[in-house]
């Protein structure tokens, strides 16, 4: 008996060490499949503030929930699900879709550059026209669509991480990166629309420095905010762009990937103090005019639809 109970405690301990291994495995996978994702997460971050842009600031917090457990749902219920039924069956298949929906950041971010250059804000003249509520349901809607093709960018770099790993310990893993990342993406944002709330708070509040501080707050949040909007519609643009090279270089057209990695790398050796940054930079300003020219074509002809069904 003394001995089976050894034997017992012996296996639950096998046990306990092995499940200790894995949820290791697991965390050391998702830490580093975040950190991959890294670029995507500071573009979503980017990008989702202007969504919350001319609206009342007591609905701020309430819409970015909302965007917020949108993404969730994009992530948890129908990306993770898609990732690792399409690793299994189709893997061919994450590429090219992957592409499309690097198009449509293309064309979203192309067609607010075409509107800034022409000087006609269409979408802010319609939104003169819609009440309160059904604006807030269609930036909502709006920046869910967006986030659905950050996030299944994430993903996919998630699960390239993960490739080798079994089913249960790949679906673990994009898991955690879903939860993490919303959670750090949205935290982050709902700081930087708030801000301008507490520097007014501070500045009416406080004194000396902190009322300071506060004054400097309430001035420098617009002027953020609105770098913000020109930071997320270009990353729209060189996010698409970089998806459609980095596909194309998949499906075996490798020849603008190749040339840009190559430019990126001279332009870096020419400043090796500073190599990271500047490869960096070169690589964004290509695929930014990669996605240009994929997307300009694409909002033109969307806006001509719109034109004719408008009359």
């Amino acid at each position: 008996m003394p001995s089976g109970l050894v034997a017992l405690l012996d296996d639950i301990a096998g046990l306990t060490r092995l499940a200790a291994a894995s949820l290791d495995d697991v965390g050391a996978a998702a830490g580093k499949a975040g950190v991959k994702a890294a670029g995507v997460v500071v573009d979503d971050t980017a990008v989702t503030p202007r969504y919350v842009v001319g609206l009342s600031p007591q609905r701020e917090l309430p819409i970015i929930g909302k965007i917020a457990m949108g993404s969730l749902r994009n992530k948890l219920l129908f990306l993770l699900p898609a990732a690792l039924i399409l690793s299994a069956l189709m893997p061919w298949a994450i590429t090219p879709l992957l592409m499309i929906g690097g198009a449509y950041l293309c064309f979203e971010g192309a067609e607010k550059v075409i509107e800034a250059a022409s000087g006609i804000p269409a979408a802010e003249v319609a939104e003169e026209m819609i009440d309160p509520l059904a604006l807030e349901a269609q930036k909502v809607a709006g920046a869910i669509r967006t986030d659905f093709i950050l996030s299944a960018e994430i993903m996919a770099i998630a699960l390239a991480e993960v490739a080798g790993s079994p089913l249960l310990t790949r679906g673990v893993v994009l898991a955690i990166v879903a939860v993490a990342i919303t959670a750090g993406v949205y935290g982050a944002v709902a700081v930087i629309v708030k801000a301008d709330d507490v520097g007014l708070h501070l500045a009416r509040r406080g004194t000396g420095a902190l009322a300071a501080i506060g004054r400097a707050m309430v001035k420098g949040v617009p002027v953020l905010m609105r770098w913000l909007a020109v930071i997320g519609t270009a990353a729209m643009i060189w996010v698409g762009g970089g998806i459609l090279l980095h596909g194309a270089e998949e499906l075996g057209f490798a020849g603008p990937a190749h040339l840009l990695y190559h430019l990126a790398e001279r332009a870096g050796h020419a400043v090796p103090a500073l190599q990271g940054a500047i490869s960096w930079i070169v690589t964004a300003i290509g695929s930014g005019i990669v996605g240009l020219i994929v997307g300009s074509p694409i909002a033109l002809v969307m806006h001509r639809v719109h034109a004719a069904r408008g009359h």
